[in-house]
């Protein structure tokens, strides 16, 4: 989550069992201050849950709360979450009172806060990442001076992290992995717009694999293609495995396409 308030990251890294303390209350002065002036991503799996809160399609959710963004270094499109257009550009799920009204379904980002993940390096495999963590220690934010105190691997717990991170995890390694390639290894446009469909639109992602000639194509065990037709999670990261065998030729071995 990136503040337009004055933010200090200190520098040191931590790990799963670095110890802080923090707790995010309606008790302390600054309860919601933290959802104004933001620049929140949303993951495939937030799109997946909060428009499933909000009753939406993919395509009204998109339409309603999302901006769409390149992402610099990886030239990869991107959703955020758009802001009202109020004094001080507030999430549209926060009430001053009573917090975030869809807090059950909140976006990974949220969830996170005040931990931030890095990597030092990636060597080209899906997990292979020399990951660390660090507080996000913003100027306004009164939640350090609380005395609950936890380990960076039970913050994540608490907060339903880890279920987020295993779903996402497919275009996690998509970003990380175009962001190794050589600047002149960039998409075609055609390929941004399946990216994009496969990784925000999963109505138009199911439309795309069930009616077109896509299962004709493919050589997809009967009962995979079961599962992803039933289960909106198993065709989001069947698109994450088909994006990176499509993409950057790599896992083809899921996907060989059916004898004549």
């Amino acid at each position: 989550m990136n503040n337009q308030k004055t933010s200090e990251i200190p520098p040191q890294q931590m790990s799963l069992n670095t110890r802080f303390k923090f707790r995010c209350h309606k008790g302390v002065k600054c309860f919601t201050d933290c959802c104004r002036g933001i620049d929140i991503m949303l993951t495939p799996y937030d799109i997946l849950t909060m428009r499933r809160k909000l009753d939406l399609t993919s395509e009204e959710f998109l339409a309603v709360f999302t901006e769409p963004r390149i992402l610099e270094k990886a030239d990869m499109p991107v959703v955020t979450l758009k802001l009202l257009d109020d004094e001080r550009n507030s999430c549209p799920f926060v009430e001053d009172k009573d917090g975030c009204v869809i807090y059950e379904d909140r976006p990974t980002t949220c969830r996170y806060y005040p931990i931030g993940v890095g990597a030092l390096s990636y060597s080209g495999e899906q997990g292979d990442k020399d990951e660390f963590f660090f507080t996000v220690k913003e100027a306004h934010c009164l939640g350090f001076e609380e005395d609950k105190e936890w380990t960076v691997a039970e913050w994540r717990q608490d907060q339903g992290i880890d279920l987020r991170d295993a779903v996402n995890e497919g275009w996690m390694d998509l970003m990380v992995r175009k962001k190794s390639l050589p600047a002149s290894m960039k998409l075609s446009e055609e390929s941004k717009k399946i990216f994009f469909m496969v990784c925000y639109n999963i109505d138009k992602f199911r439309d795309f694999v069930f009616n077109s000639s896509f299962l004709k194509r493919y050589d997809i065990p009967e009962d995979r293609v079961a599962d992803i037709r039933e289960d909106d999670v198993k065709l989001l990261q069947f698109g994450f495995e088909w994006l990176k065998a499509t993409l950057f030729y790599a896992g083809q071995e899921n996907f060989q396409a059916k004898k004549s």
